[in-house]
């Protein structure tokens, strides 16, 4: 797997668009993992807004891959910002940190809900979005040790048919201890909960004892 981060220009239409709409941001994004003649694989790749601007203002957008993207695929007139950084490899990087018992920095924006009478429904709750978490990290190889809780907000966007859609995010941050690796593993690569084309699901670790740059990839 590989991690990239790039800053988007703000004073361009198309990021702006994107920015209000996560499918549309999904939709671009797409362009650089697949030719224009091709279907898009299954978990080709995951994404996530940042909080995080950088001195320009600019916003930073994280993305974790499967392969090497070609960014001149995107072919938008200054929506980059500056040039995207270097992958970053995260197999090789964190392997030797992959262990039961070892404690991670951790970032994930998701979408904590239930289903209730077959419709997905957000967990508005403080305590019900940290319960929400154990019960998913139960499931998926670790155990949150502290859990911060920020930007609550709903996303809205259009799909390809027009069908408005609209889904509850919060972004949470802390500390998480492996509890079985190769779930962890499985969960690392193909992100937790609903709502990946809108930017969910992605969870960025880095172990404690190191700086906290790769989690947020700068």
């Amino acid at each position: 797997m590989f991690l990239h981060r790039i800053y988007l220009n703000m004073r361009c239409k198309e990021v702006r668009r994107d920015i209000a709409d996560p499918y549309e941001m999904h939709s671009t994004l797409s362009r650089a993992f697949t030719p224009p003649d091709k279907k898009l694989p299954p978990n080709s790749f995951l994404w996530r807004l940042e909080p995080e601007r950088n001195y320009a203002g600019n916003v930073k957008v994280i993305i974790q891959s499967r392969e090497i993207p070609e960014w001149t695929r995107i072919n938008l007139t200054d929506w980059f910002a500056e040039n995207p950084s270097p992958p970053f490899d995260l197999n090789q990087k964190l392997s030797i940190h992959l262990k039961n018992g070892n404690q991670f920095r951790y970032r994930l924006r998701a979408n904590p809900s239930v289903c209730r009478n077959n419709k997905r429904v957000g967990l508005l709750n403080a305590d019900s979005q940290t319960k929400w978490l154990f019960q998913k990290g139960e499931k998926k190889g670790f155990k949150p040790i502290t859990v911060h809780l920020s930007e609550e907000q709903m996303l809205s966007g259009n799909v390809r048919n027009g069908r408005p859609i609209r889904i509850f995010s919060v972004l949470y941050d802390g500390i998480l201890e492996i509890t079985e690796i190769q779930e962890l593993q499985i969960t690392l690569a193909n992100g937790i909960g609903h709502g990946k084309a809108l930017g969910l699901g992605l969870l960025s670790i880095i172990p404690v004892s190191t700086t906290p740059k790769p989690l947020a990839a700068g």
